[in-house]
């Protein structure tokens, strides 16, 4: 029933309430019922894409028994032709029965031996040699877990996603200004072209690489945060059209719907950590270390999530 309608049969409303209130849940099933489809759709026909290194079946076990859960993701710098390198490389640890969540940094220069290879290079290369099958056996050797899910977001389809969403708010540790945006300490509100400028500056920070990360993770965050908190459903056909467009995983719809009913929990206590080394140059060639003792800590800090 449309708008213009109801306003002429305001006195029908008083005489048959019941006949209208089924008419207003039948056009809101109507939509609910096509944007389930949309999406279901989107993420199974354009999204879903498994890979050898992942047995589905193992992990849909887990997930039916509300087991912890590590995911990894990667931000790849893809374009044109080019297929990228995974820039951002990250592990989430997601335990449903402490609501706890954990994001674990891997800088992108570190010196790994790439699975499919046999190789040492840097660990954001395995993408580029094997996508994402040799990326996640690669991380896997590396920290000597298991990963049940990967999800690729290209960095350019970020902008779009954010832009979709309305805007983010991280918290800004350093003052700084790219001739473009000014970024002062606190809390910052950023549309899609800012997050860019924010993730990707490098040179006026000390940390370098390090600092890059971090801010990686702030936004993530702030994307989690932000589609968590964002109420009106004319978002979500935009949002999952963006995702469709810039994502690979091997979630499918069932999966995704799962996640978000048994371990929505997660976002309670988030715990953020990366990586520590030292940086070295071989063969002219700059890599970042770490040491085994670092690679058995976070290895420990994946496995006794629980703890």
């Amino acid at each position: 029933m449309r708008r213009s309608e109801r306003k002429k049969s305001k006195k029908l409303w008083l005489k048959i309430p019941i006949i209208v209130v089924l008419l207003l849940l039948v056009g809101v099933g109507v939509y609910a019922f096509s944007l389930y489809h949309n999406a279901k759709s989107t993420v199974n026909e354009k999204m879903n894409e498994p890979i050898e290194s992942i047995d589905t079946a193992v992990t849909k076990k887990k997930v039916k028994d509300l087991e912890p859960l590590n995911i990894l993701l990667m931000g790849v710098d893809a374009r044109g032709a080019d297929k990228g390198r995974s820039d951002a490389l990250m592990v989430l640890s997601l335990d449903p029965d402490s609501d706890r969540m954990q994001l674990i940094s891997i800088p992108r220069d570190t010196r790994a031996t790439i699975v499919g290879r046999g190789t040492e290079d840097k660990i954001n290369h395995a993408y580029a040699f094997g996508g994402p099958d040799m990326s996640v056996a690669t991380v896997e050797n590396f920290l000597d877990i298991d990963l049940d899910y990967y999800v690729r977001m290209n960095m350019e389809g970020l902008e779009e996603l954010v832009d979709e969403l309305g805007t983010i708010t991280v918290n800004n540790e350093i003052a700084w200004n790219d001739g473009e945006y000014n970024f002062t300490e606190g809390p910052v509100e950023m549309d899609g072209a800012k997050t860019m400028a924010f993730v990707r500056m490098r040179k006026q920070d000390n940390a370098g690489d390090f600092g890059r990360t971090k801010r990686q993770r702030q936004v993530i965050q702030g994307i989690v945060d932000r589609g968590a908190s964002v109420g009106s459903v004319n978002k979500i056909g935009g949002v999952i059209d963006v995702l469709g467009n810039n994502m690979a995983t091997n979630l499918d719809f069932e999966d995704m719907k799962n996640l978000f009913s048994n371990y929505r929990g997660v976002r309670k206590n988030v715990d953020n950590y990366m990586l520590e080394g030292s940086g070295t140059t071989i063969d002219g060639i700059y890599y970042y270390l770490v040491p085994d003792e670092e690679i058995q800590k976070v290895h420990s800090m994946i496995e006794d999530i629980k703890s």
